[in-house]
């Protein structure tokens, strides 16, 4: 039997990135997609759950995991058109961003940073004619992220791998997704050209934040969760317990979760002992390993944005609203395969239709 897709463990660098993509949801579609496909794929997730979480085929979802795994953090940006051919290679990248890392004083150069400029002629002196445009996207993209430091990284990512993979209806998600204020928050939406909607100003923020505590089902792709004042170790038990209370059944559960100190009491960890409930911690500054990370980018797409609820009550009911919606509305890959279908032969019709020759008048 062949072994489900699934992306490569990701480093520090990449689910930090992904993360902020997510969570931030200010870039391109398409980018935030695949993003969220990558996060959720390298979490555990399976590719069924993943194309109904970004409304794609399986075989997308298939695709830009393979992409993923075979070019890294590049599989964000898919490049459909050919293009002229690359001026800079691979070479001379490599020696841009070393020379970009290195002191100007160690190069004998009067001065203790680089500027674009300075970098530029630098280089060209080298032989590496680059503009400083092009020069500021390839420093953009390696700027360094901090590092996990836990001893036991490589050991927490190996178990969540694992449970993931040979029992996901068993595995759950646990995290607390905030700061929540009461603002108004931009997103995009049809509206006139002319009369766009505008944002009122908040001087003065009294209503304070809130956070929500969300718990994720892998195995049936169910989302709940209720919104707290605060963070707090009652809290997270309370959250857990509602878990246990969906797999009544008393065998093993295992509930992957960010390693907080309020996450890993005593009473928590006796609670879970008693309850057959493994507790899986990310590592330190890792908590993209969580599986219930992907999933926060569509409640912020969809809840927070283009929105100015008037207060935090309103704001739990939308929210929960959503969640219902979510699911009980969650389409089959099969529906989401026919309705492209569908449409793939409309468009097929109308450009046949449009494209006959006109008939000659008489």
């Amino acid at each position: 039997m062949a072994q489900p897709v699934r992306a490569r463990r990701l480093t520090d660098e990449e689910g930090l990135r992904l993360q902020q993509i997510v969570r931030r949801g200010k870039h391109g579609s398409i980018r935030v997609r695949r993003a969220m496909i990558i996060m959720a794929s390298a979490s555990g997730t399976l590719v069924p759950a993943i194309s109904r979480l970004v409304a794609a085929d399986e075989d997308t979802v298939r695709d830009v995991i393979h992409a993923f795994n075979a070019k890294g953090l590049a599989a964000l940006d898919p490049r459909w058109a050919g293009g002229r051919p690359r001026l800079i290679s691979d070479d001379d990248i490599d020696m841009i961003v070393t020379a970009a890392t290195t002191r100007p004083e160690k190069l004998g150069l009067p001065f203790t940073r680089w500027s674009l400029r300075k970098l530029a002629d630098h280089l060209a002196s080298a032989g590496v004619r680059i503009g400083r445009e092009r020069l500021r996207q390839l420093l953009y993209a390696t700027r360094t992220w901090k590092e996990s430091a836990d001893p036991d990284r490589d050991a927490k990512l190996d178990r969540i791998e694992y449970v993931t993979s040979h029992y996901p209806d068993r595995c759950f998600g646990f995290d607390q997704f905030g700061p929540l204020s009461i603002r108004p928050c931009h997103g995009a939406c049809w509206a006139r050209r002319k009369r766009p909607v505008r944002l009122r100003a908040t001087y003065h923020r009294t209503h304070g934040i809130r956070y929500f505590h969300g718990c994720y089902s892998l195995g049936d792709d169910q989302l709940w969760g209720v919104v707290r004042r605060c963070k707090g170790a009652d809290h997270t038990l309370a959250a857990l317990k509602s878990i246990r209370a969906a797999r009544p059944g008393g065998y093993r559960l295992f509930v992957i979760l960010d390693n907080l100190s309020a996450n890993k009491t005593p009473a928590i960890r006796r609670w879970a002992q008693r309850e057959n409930v493994e507790l899986c911690f990310t590592p330190v500054n890792a908590s993209w390993a969580n599986p219930i990370e992907a999933q926060f980018g569509p409640v912020r797409t969809f809840v927070m944005s283009v929105s100015d609820h008037p207060s935090h009550t309103v704001l739990a009911r939308k929210l929960q609203a959503y969640l219902r919606w979510r699911n009980a509305n969650a389409r089959h890959p099969d529906v989401l395969a026919a309705q492209r279908r569908e449409r793939a032969r409309i468009r097929s019709e109308r450009q046949h239709r449009w494209g006959r020759p006109k008939a000659k008048a008489a």
